[in-house]
């Protein structure tokens, strides 16, 4: 893995209902593409953006945005950081080590019905060639 450009902290959004000391691990599949197992898990150094992965997660949970430490080496997530973002604005990063939950975050800001149906129809309307939304 390369060096991540960031030092944290961190944060993942989710729709799971978790206690601090959970572990959040790689293998499952994709929040947005349900056909891919996901062979890392993704974070970010940014509590809004952790807020829309949570609200645009998959499931029927309540979205949330955990504090998060990885458990060992990490990566800027090239997807993110090399394809659609170059120099990592979003503070993007990934791992195949798990995520070690420290508390969950309750200041972060919650979209509209109508932003966030928008960003639901823009993941909708993806194709292969626009690669996987992390």
């Amino acid at each position: 893995m390369s060096h991540p450009l960031d030092d944290g902290p961190f944060f993942h959004g989710t729709k799971a209902d978790l206690l601090p000391g959970d572990l959040l691990t790689a293998w499952h599949r994709s929040n947005y593409r349900p056909e891919i197992v996901m062979n890392h898990i993704c974070f970010t150094a940014l509590h809004d953006c952790a807020g829309l992965a949570a609200e645009l997660a998959a499931g029927d949970g309540e979205p949330r945005v955990y504090l998060v430490e990885p458990t060992g080496e990490f990566e800027n997530d090239p997807n993110v950081t090399d394809k659609k973002f170059p120099g990592n604005p979003t503070r993007s990063c990934r791992s195949s080590n798990p995520l070690r939950v420290v508390a969950e975050v309750h200041d972060w800001p919650r979209l509209s019905p109508e932003a966030l149906q928008a960003w639901r129809d823009r993941v909708a309307a993806m194709d292969d060639s626009a690669g996987i939304i992390n």
